[in-house]
């Protein structure tokens, strides 16, 4: 292989032209690199809003399994991925521009393991301190940041008259409360289903 041909491929996964708004462009190479890029985003987004919801699924079953916490905990619990969710959005949507859509795509949504994993790890020891549960729910707010950087990210994809449904599309399906809820449950379930039948 040559040396010249090493740049050329190392810059394949760079856009570094791009006018959606050119109806030429748009027909011949944009319409392909949105779309596709819209259809990754989807489930990355879905997957964001379930982690981000996991403790409402969690929080309610964790005295069930041997923890006491009170009441007021467990709406701690339950609040705090909202609260750190909120408050990253800002931040969170001007990543984008900073880092590239695709990198930071894969970057927050891969950091979502550590705490859907921390949370499996936790839920199996009942003397695991509320202040790790803490932690680890402030952490779920992270995928709840998503949700911004991942409509900054589709909206620089789609020319100004398509940039609606696009938008719609991803937020649309990427919080559809039908698939979230049933995600969320499934991964909160399986998390208290360690913690009973796998020490």
């Amino acid at each position: 292989m040559s040396q010249s041909s090493l740049p050329e491929k190392a810059n394949r996964s760079v856009i570094t032209d791009w006018r959606p708004e050119d109806p030429e462009f748009w027909q011949q190479r944009g319409h392909r690199v949105a779309s596709r890029n819209l259809w990754i985003s989807v489930p990355c987004l879905l997957l964001a809003f379930c982690v981000w919801m996991l403790f409402s699924a969690v929080a309610v079953n964790l005295n069930k399994v041997g923890f006491q916490f009170t009441t007021d905990q467990l709406f701690m619990l339950t609040a705090l991925p909202a609260l750190s969710g909120a408050l990253l959005r800002v931040p969170y949507a001007f990543m984008v521009p900073l880092f590239g859509g695709r990198r930071w795509t894969a970057f927050s949504t891969g950091i979502m393991i550590v705490p859907c994993v921390w949370l499996g790890f936790a839920v199996q020891d009942t003397s695991t301190p509320f202040s790790i549960f803490v932690i680890i729910s402030l952490l779920c707010g992270f995928a709840g940041a998503n949700f911004a950087s991942s409509m900054a990210n589709i909206s620089f994809f789609f020319p100004k008259a398509k940039q609606g449904g696009a938008l719609g599309v991803n937020g649309g399906l990427g919080n559809d409360g039908r698939q979230r809820d049933a995600a969320g449950r499934a991964a909160g379930g399986l998390d208290l289903y360690l913690c009973r039948f796998w020490r």
